[in-house]
C-alpha cells in the first residue's frame, strides 16, 4: 500500500507550502479533495493528512473528505509543528533538511518518543 502526505490549504496558505512540508507531500486544499484526489492520490493509496499545527483541524476535515472517497486515511496529529520540532526531514527552499530535536517534542538520543 502506498502512503501519501496530504497537507490540507485550510491552515496554511501557499506561502507555509512553501517555507517547508513533509518530503513526498501533496498540497491539496480540502475544498479540492472530492474534485482532485483522484488525479493526485493513487487509489488504495494510505493518506495522511496534516496542517501546520495541533491548533488547526482542517487535517481532520481533510481526512473526511478523503475518507469519504474510500481512502485509507490517518492524521498527523501535532502537524508539520511536530514534525520538524521531532527532527524529522522537511523540504524546504533550500532542499531537504532537518532542524535539530526540540527536546520538549523527543528524546535528544533518538527521533521517537518511545511510546
Amino acid at each position: 500500500m502506498t502512503r501519501t502526505f496530504a497537507m490540507p490549504a485550510a491552515a496554511p496558505t501557499v506561502a507555509a507550502w512553501d517555507q517547508g512540508h513533509v518530503p513526498g507531500a501533496v498540497h491539496l486544499p480540502t475544498a479540492d479533495v472530492a474534485a482532485r484526489a483522484a488525479g493526485l492520490v493513487p487509489a488504495g493509496s494510505r493518506v495522511v493528512t496534516y496542517c501546520w499545527g495541533p491548533g488547526c483541524n482542517g487535517a481532520t476535515r481533510a481526512a473526511l473528505e478523503f475518507a469519504r472517497l474510500g481512502y485509507a486515511v490517518k492524521e498527523m496529529l501535532g502537524g508539520y509543528e511536530y514534525w520538524v520540532r521531532e527532527g524529522l526531514p522537511v523540504v524546504t527552499p533550500g532542499g531537504l533538511t532537518r532542524r535539530p530535536v526540540d527536546v520538549l517534542t523527543a528524546p535528544r538520543a533518538a527521533i521517537t518518543c518511545d511510546c
